[in-house]
């Protein structure tokens, strides 16, 4: 039924390199099939104005697909002097998920932002971008904690993310490019570790949905973010 010949709840696989860039505080390459995306973390001892003095941190994300990354090349942004509204609503989504898992109080006043940059996309880019940004941000805070700068560990959780849709009347796990290109609905859900729910972005393309379709499609959300967990358990181990 799948154009990739998976079963309706098969995942692509997922590969997870860490320490992938030499600078950054926390970085790695993340791959779901073949969609990847370095995420890197940059620690920053400074604030937003708006935050200085309260007394706790800031996690921001940024994301950005490079010219090649998908079938004909893209022009980059900073060329055009401005962000299209998909980037800025990709990296606001990335910053909300980061923060529903970090203590910032005990992240002290200072900044992490996560950076991630498509290489290549087959579908999944966002999710694939929450994923690993976790994982740099994991990084990140044990650098932190290993220097001393803080005491108590600020990350409560694992987030992840995963794409499902309805695609040809059935609801289907971890959307390629030939799926998402055509599903009647398309979903992007991010959970934290322990089963509850950060975000759901559930869209009609195509045709409208049921209840019932929500909710299959939101477990099959959640067996792919166990997956993804696992994944995210063994890099940063």
């Amino acid at each position: 039924m799948r154009p990739s010949g998976r079963a309706p709840d098969e995942m692509r696989a997922i590969t997870i390199e860490t320490g992938f860039t030499k600078h950054a505080e926390g970085s790695c390459l993340i791959s779901f099939g073949d969609t990847r995306v370095l995420c890197t973390a940059s620690i920053e001892e400074r604030l937003p104005p708006w935050l200085r003095g309260k007394g706790e941190g800031w996690v921001t994300g940024e994301y950005s697909m490079l010219p090649r990354a998908t079938h004909t090349r893209g022009s980059r942004e900073a060329a055009k002097g401005k962000q299209s509204g998909r980037t800025q609503e990709i990296q606001r989504l990335i910053g909300r998920s980061l923060r529903a898992v970090t203590d910032l109080k005990k992240l002290g006043e200072r900044q992490i932002t996560l950076d991630c940059d498509v290489i290549q996309a087959d579908g999944g880019t966002r999710t694939a971008s929450i994923s690993g940004a976790w994982v740099a941000l994991r990084l990140a805070v044990n650098s932190l904690m290993k220097a001393g700068a803080i005491q108590d560990d600020p990350l409560t959780a694992k987030v992840a993310a995963i794409s499902c849709g309805i695609f040809r009347g059935a609801p289907v796990l971890d959307l390629d490019y030939d799926e998402d290109s055509s599903a009647d609905a398309d979903a992007n859900f991010v959970l934290i570790e322990g089963g509850k729910i950060a975000e759901a972005q559930a869209t009609a393309e195509g045709a409208p949905y049921d209840e019932e379709s929500f909710l299959r499609l939101l477990r099959l959300a959640r067996i792919g973010c166990d997956r993804v967990f696992a994944a995210q358990d063994a890099a940063v181990r």
